[in-house]
């Protein structure tokens, strides 16, 4: 099925135009995953990660996967909503091959990461979550990482590239520039626009929260079919996602989230000055491959729109082929070359 994701690129460096070498060799998905996790026959054959470590890291005891040698250059890789940590059980195999110190963690929310207080706000804004992720850095001695995300990752990714860029050696962000700003949020949208984001408008209600907080796994089974339209993906991968919507913070998260983005519940004091910076729509300077798939059923900008707010080395890549919203498990090989190829452009 890969080779039907070939991508289209277009690539822009700081002073010249050029192509990235795209034909450094990848492990077959049978690699070795690393001696702290390990691909394992999950009931219907889906594979998961074989062992998860937790570490301490600012809010959060963070659950997370780990792959390759310690001693690689680190690729971080973080999922969205509603995802978890195996959207990347086929990449991580890959970037371990290819000697990659690779650090996969559940988001807060999410799998068996924990708020350590129990009096801490169930905050899902963005600086919150990108706050973690510069904890996690911070509590594993990790200087400097690849990051490679989509959704909520992509757009906490973002923001690490944006704010923290010595933290970044380079950013592969699905959907591209994804930064948020819930001033600008709060205004209407168009009919069209607003039927896309049918969820955000659900969870903006009580309705909605109970809703979601009584059948998360049926919920997030119909987004996956909405953003995702061509990929025909089983009942035992979706059940071994769907365990990760059990935490027990989980919906508190998600609807914090959604409330937030458009202005209807504040986040924390501390995160005001961030958040104020965030809301400038900062530049991105770091090396940076975005991309897109040709069957996204959910919202995402257009790559025209967004391009000039990358400003240093920069390719875009789009895969044909149904590639939907979770493009990282939809098509992984595409998704873990770009990994490997973004220090390079």
């Amino acid at each position: 099925m890969d080779a039907l994701h070939t991508p289209s690129t277009t690539t822009r460096r700081r002073s010249f135009l050029g192509s990235a070498a795209l034909g450094l060799a990848i492990a077959p998905l049978g690699g070795l995953l690393g001696s702290a996790a390990h691909a394992a026959p999950a009931s219907g054959g889906a594979a998961r990660f074989g062992s998860y470590k937790t570490v301490d890291a600012g809010d959060l005891r963070v659950e997370y996967a780990e792959a390759g040698p310690a001693n690689g250059p680190v690729a971080i890789l973080l999922h969205g909503w509603p995802y978890d940590i195996h959207a990347f059980v086929d990449v991580a195999p890959r970037l371990a091959a290819a000697g990659y110190r690779v650090i996969v963690p559940s988001l807060r929310g999410y799998g068996g990461t924990r708020f350590l207080a129990a009096d801490t706000l169930r905050n899902g804004q963005q600086g919150a979550v990108a706050q973690d992720i510069i904890a996690l850095m911070d509590a594993l001695g990790i200087r400097q990482a690849v990051l490679g995300a989509f959704d909520w990752g992509a757009r906490t990714a973002c923001i690490l590239a944006a704010i923290w860029p010595e933290r970044v050696a380079g950013l592969v962000s699905v959907s591209g520039y994804l930064i948020g700003n819930p001033k600008a949020n709060a205004k209407p949208l168009p009919p069209a626009a607003e039927f896309a984001w049918w969820y955000q408008s659900y969870f903006a209600t009580d309705r909605g929260r109970d809703g979601y907080a009584a059948n998360p796994a049926a919920f997030n089974r119909f987004i996956w079919q909405q953003a995702s339209p061509k990929w025909q993906f089983d009942e035992a991968t979706y059940q071994r996602s769907a365990q990760s919507f059990d935490n027990p913070d989980h919906v508190a998260i998600v609807v914090h989230n959604y409330r937030w983005r458009i202005g209807l519940v504040g986040g924390e004091a501390r995160f005001d000055a961030l958040e104020s910076r965030l809301a400038t729509a900062p530049s991105i300077a770091v090396p940076s491959i975005t991309m897109e798939g040709d069957a996204n059923g959910a919202p995402h900008p257009d790559p025209a729109v967004y391009a000039k707010k990358f400003t240093g080395r920069y390719q875009h890549r789009h895969l044909a082929g149904g590639i939907g919203h979770n493009l990282p498990q939809e098509a992984p090989a595409a998704f873990a070359q770009a990994v490997i190829d973004v220090t390079r452009l």
